[in-house]
This record gives structure tokens, C-alpha cells and sequence, in this order.
């Protein structure tokens, strides 16, 4: 492979990653500033005025799961991308590869217990430690294989669905028990839940701590659940960088047809499906329904798309593409420095619980900003971002080179 065609493919790469990362702050500030419920459902907290279920109605059809689902197609693209360098260089896969999640989930479970209630790198480390058993399979075993564990996530899903509708009546203590935790994710908790839940994320770090390990969802508990569609995406993303899908290789005609399609199926789909939630006054059935069954390989179709689409708008060298491929480079530092910030903002400042849904997206611009700011100049300057520096040197038992060598 021609050296500019690798470090063109590598960018493509770069770039994709870096608008989930800055998309992944959208999907999430609702779970940084507001209580657990009101990530799906507005009638939490965070407001029913028309700005914020507009706010809602245009993150659930162009954001939600879809750019979660880029960034664990890119994942899985990346796990091939390191684990075939180790072999190049002489090295063990699978030694690389699972010290690397070792690491990795060691970090996530700091995040998550430490920091922020939605961590996923600990969920993503379990996961790409079973996706690279898959590593070896051919672009269609992979794809027919994502596309299996995908039918098996919507079928899950929907039992999920079926039980919270039996268990609507709540006529009785076992069905209140369901309706209950459903509630948590779906529905309006009890206020006086809620209400202990911003308490916490309003006082000292100790108080969100202690709240984070007694009501936090512990990966591995979590696993049998989560892990069917993530793995799905990571084979597809192994499946994207095998068939030089992910590396530019495809003629643009390709890149086309296949955003054409994908987005025009998935996104007038996911409108239809918010508009219905929207009609039924964000009842948790219908809730749970349409975001969690029916959009289930909506958000497939989403993140191949978009993936696509990215490949199209791509420009080698524009300054655009440049800074953006700088902010993928840099994307655990970008993720973790994100929450470390929306921490101070919403624990420290207490604003938690203390702002609109719409107003929670007014922090998306600066946020963007910052990133676009630091990631190009330290790229510059480093081989790698701080906290990928960090999490190399510990996966690989000793301090790595970080500083470029000038001149």
C-alpha cells in the first residue's frame, strides 16, 4: 500500500471518529445535566415547552444511538487497525489487544464510578475483548454475523417491550416491581428519586460518588443486555475496514448509494417513530417501543450512513478536515476531558437538574470550540493525546515516547 494512501485511509479514520466524539457530547449532555430518566423521556425533568421537545424531536432522529453506534463501529475498525500493526511488528495480538482492554476497562470503571454515571469504555473493553475472537473471519462472516447478533438485540428488545406491557395494570406487587424499573430508564420515577439524585450531583464529589456506586449499572451486570448490538456494531466496523469501506478505497458512486439509502431509510423512519412517541404523550410503553425495538436496526442503517456520508465530505488537507482528524487522534482525551469538564459545570456549579433541555444544548458550540482549539496544536506537538498516552504506557508497562522530534 502506497504510503499516501495509508495516511490518507488513517485520516478517514481520524475524521469519522472525531465527529462521534463531538456527537457523543450531544447525545449526552441531557445525561450530564439531568436526572436518569429524562435522557428518553421529557416528561422527567428538563421541560415539556415546545423549544425543548423540539430539542428532543431533532436529537432522537439525528443523534440518538446513531453516533454511539459510529463510534463502536470505529472501535471495532480499530481493534483490527492496532492488532494487525502488532503483527507487523513482531508482537502477539492477542497479547496487545487484551492488555489494552484490560486497561482500558480499569479506566472505564474509574470514570464511571469516579466521575460520570454513563461511562461505556468499561462496557466497550468487555465487548472488544470477545469481538476480537471474530477477528479472523472474512468481510461477509463478519457482516452476516453483526447482522444476527442485531436480529437477536431487536428480539431481546421486544420480550423487554412485551413485559412492560403486561406489566401496565400493575396489579399487583410484582408488576409495580417491573413497571417500576422501567420507570428508572423510560418513565417518570417517583420525584422524591429524582430529587436525592440531583441532591447528589449538587453536592461534594463524595455525596455524586457514593450516589454513582450505589445506583450506577455495573458493566459486567449489564453485559448479557448491551453487548449484543455493540458487538453487532464492532464486526461491522472490523467488516468496514476489511472491505476498505472505512479507508477511502470505495469510488465515490459507492459512498453515495450506500448514504442515499441508508439515511433515507433511517432517518425519515426514526421522524415517524419520534413523531408517534410524541403523539402519545412519551407514554412509557411507546417510549420504550420506539426507541429501544423498532429503532434498534434504524440505528444500524443510521451510523453506516453517516459513516458514509463522511467519507464523502472528506478533504485531505482542508482545514477542516485537518482540525476534526486532530480531535479523532486525541478521542479518549476529547471523551473523558468532556465529562471531566460537564462534572464542573453541572456538580460543580450545581446546575445539574437545572436547566432546560434546550438550554442543555446551548453547551454544545463552546465544548466544540475547545476541541477544535487544543486537539490540532498538541497533534502538532505529540504523537499522542495525554490520556491515550496514559492509557498506552499502561497497557504497555512502560512510559512511551511523546514528544515529536522537531527539526
Amino acid at each position: 500500500m502506497p504510503e499516501a494512501a495509508t495516511a490518507n485511509r488513517l485520516l478517514s479514520l481520524d475524521v469519522i471518529r472525531g465527529v462521534a466524539v463531538m456527537g457523543i457530547l450531544v447525545a449526552n449532555l441531557p445525561a450530564f445535566g439531568l436526572p436518569e430518566a429524562a435522557y428518553f423521556s421529557p416528561l422527567a425533568w428538563g421541560g415539556t415547552a415546545p423549544a425543548d421537545l423540539f430539542a428532543w424531536f431533532v436529537t432522537f432522529v439525528l443523534i440518538e444511538g446513531k453516533l454511539r453506534g459510529l463510534f463502536s463501529f470505529l472501535f471495532g475498525a480499530s481493534i483490527l487497525l492496532v492488532t494487525d500493526a502488532a503483527q507487523r511488528h513482531g508482537n502477539s495480538a492477542a497479547a496487545t489487544h487484551y492488555r489494552r482492554m484490560t486497561t482500558l476497562f480499569l479506566i472505564g470503571c474509574a470514570h464511571l464510578y469516579l466521575v460520570w454515571l454513563g461511562d461505556i469504555l468499561a462496557h466497550y473493553a468487555l465487548v472488544g475483548a470477545i469481538a476480537f475472537l471474530f477477528a479472523g473471519l472474512s468481510v461477509r462472516w463478519l457482516i452476516a454475523t453483526a447482522l444476527l447478533l442485531l436480529t437477536y438485540a431487536t428480539i431481546s428488545s421486544a420480550l423487554g417491550a412485551v413485559i412492560l406491557s403486561d406489566s401496565a395494570a400493575q396489579d399487583s406487587p410484582h408488576a409495580v416491581a417491573i413497571w417500576n424499573s422501567f420507570a428508572i430508564g423510560f418513565g417518570v420515577p417517583p420525584r422524591a428519586d429524582m430529587l436525592a439524585q440531583i441532591s447528589a450531583m449538587r453536592g461534594s464529589w463524595a455525596d455524586a460518588v457514593a450516589w454513582r456506586w450505589h445506583h450506577a449499572a455495573d458493566p459486567l451486570t449489564v453485559l448479557p443486555v448491551l453487548a449484543p448490538e455493540t458487538l453487532s456494531a464492532m464486526l461491522l466496523g472490523m467488516a468496514g475496514y476489511r472491505s476498505s469501506f472505512l479507508t477511502g478505497a470505495w469510488p465515490r458512486a459507492r459512498y453515495r448509494r450506500w448514504a442515499t439509502l441508508c439515511l433515507g431509510v433511517a432517518l425519515p423512519a426514526y421522524a415517524l417513530l419520534g413523531m408517534v412517541t410524541m403523539r402519545h404523550g412519551f407514554a412509557m410503553p411507546w417510549v420504550y417501543l420506539n426507541a429501544m425495538v423498532l429503532a434498534e436496526p434504524l440505528r444500524t442503517l443510521g451510523f453506516v450512513g453517516y459513516a458514509a456520508l463522511l467519507m464523502l465530505a472528506l478533504r485531505p488537507g482542508g482545514s477542516l478536515t485537518t482540525r476534526i482528524a486532530a480531535i479523532g487522534r486525541t478521542a479518549f482525551s476529547n471523551y473523558l476531558g468532556t465529562s471531566l469538564l460537564m462534572v464542573v459545570v453541572f456538580n460543580g456549579c450545581a446546575l445539574f437538574g437545572a436547566l432546560s433541555r434546550a438550554q442543555l444544548y446551548l453547551l454544545a458550540p463552546p465544548v466544540w470550540g475547545l476541541m477544535l482549539l487544543w486537539s490540532e496544536p498538541w497533534c502538532d506537538r505529540f504523537h499522542h493525546g495525554p490520556l491515550e498516552w496514559l492509557w498506552r504506557s499502561a497497557a504497555r508497562g512502560e512510559w512511551q515516547s511523546m514528544r515529536r522530534i522537531s527539526g
